[in-house]
Order: C-alpha cells, then structure tokens, then sequence
C-alpha cells in the first residue's frame, strides 16, 4: 500500500532525507518515531506529493507519485502537523464543505458519522475558530476520514490533545488502522507504544530502526530512541 524506494530529499545543500526505503501495508499503524528535524514531515509531505523528492521514487496503493499524483492525493488522508482549518466555518458546514470536494454521496450522512466517531458532537454547533487546540485536531481527523482513504497519514495528530481527548482519538486512529494503512510521526516514544503495531524510528534523515512492536521491549525500544536522541 506503501512502497518508499531510496527517497532523498536536499535542501540548500543539505539532506533531510537520506535514503529512506520501506514498505507498509493494510492493517499496520506504522509509528515514524525520531526527534525534531530527523526529517518525519519532509518524508510526509513527499508521500502526499505536496513536495518533490530529489531522488527515489514511491508508490501509494499502486499509484506513483511522480506519474499519477492526483491518484495518490484520492487514496490519501492527511493530517499535517500544522492543521491547517477555515475558522470562520462551523464544524458542520466545513466538514460538508470537505465531503463535497470529495464528491461524497449522502454527504449529511457522512458527516454525521464523522462527528460521532471523532467525538466532536458536543462542540459540533460552534464555530471552527471558537474550538480548543484538541476539538481542532478532531476536526482535521474528521477531513482527513471522511472519504474513506486507504491510506491515513498523520503528522503528531495527538498534539493539543488532553488526557481524556488522548484516550479517544488514540482508540480512532488504532481501529482506522484494522482495514487501512496508517503511516503516523511523533517524537513522543509512548505515542507509539500505545497506538503502532510497528515503530521507524529516524534520524538525520536516515532510518535507524524498523521493528514491529511485537518483536521487540518496550525497553528496547526506549534504549534504541535514547541512543538516537542522545
């Protein structure tokens, strides 16, 4: 569902990405685990094709993103780190706004299920812009859900979100994950012991580690991100 081929990415002489191959496919929540600047969003905003790699190549459910972006961006949701939202709108009429550009059928339907299953209903009847940070974050999860992709990609999507609100939307993406991809980046270790079946970890643009959680301890997995950000 997702195959990442030598992905390099040079920035004013500079590599934020170094060779980066890997795959992931349905029914793995994939944690891209590493410090600030070790290169997560870069790698993301590649595999949305919102940015060009400078080499390698990688395919989204088949589909290249060099040759066929408009194909990727259909199969993708995507909740960028920095969740970018008309506050103008109320909840409702954004996420219908959302459904439509998606030429989604049954679009009040669809909407309505969304809310429920992020938790929204309680704050649904306001305005995006009178939201706290964590309601926003559920709102981007609702846009990124709605059209049913099959992969999710989701830059620190627990950024904002209090203990109660971490439960939930953690509960969203582990179950998001049962029938689709879901590739997610957090520099939080616990993060991805709570909601990945698989942990990247990566460093200086390179990956340093790639194991499924059920083959390795918590422990090791702490020792192996202390020695990276040491």
């Amino acid at each position: 569902m997702i195959q990442v081929e030598h992905i390099t990415k040079v920035y004013d002489g500079q590599k934020a990405l170094d060779d980066v191959s890997f795959t992931a496919q349905k029914g793995e929540v994939v944690g891209l685990l590493g410090p600030n600047g070790a290169g997560k969003s870069t790698l993301m905003k590649i595999l949305t094709c919102y940015l060009p790699p400078t080499e390698g190549e990688a395919m989204i459910c088949g589909h290249s993103i060099y040759e066929e972006p408009l194909a990727v961006r259909k199969e993708i949701g995507y909740l960028p780190e920095h969740n970018p939202l008309y506050t103008e709108m109320y909840v409702r009429e954004f996420l219908r706004f959302v459904a439509g550009v998606y030429g989604i059928k049954h679009c009040n339907d669809r909407v309505e299920e969304m809310i429920e299953l992020v938790g929204l209903t309680p704050e649904s009847n306001k305005r995006i812009g009178q939201l706290s940070k964590g309601y926003r974050q559920r709102v981007g999860l609702a846009q990124a859900l709605i059209h049913d992709p099959q992969v999710l990609i989701l830059d620190e999507p627990t950024t904002g979100l209090d203990p109660n609100q971490l439960e939930e939307i953690r509960s969203v993406i582990k179950n998001a994950g049962k029938d689709k991809v879901v590739l997610l980046s957090t520099h939080i270790m616990q993060e991805v012991e709570a909601m990945c079946t698989r942990a990247i970890i990566i460093n200086h643009g390179r990956i340093v580690s790639d194991d499924r959680l059920e083959h390795i301890t918590s422990q090791q997995l702490t020792e192996k991100f202390h020695h990276v950000t040491a």
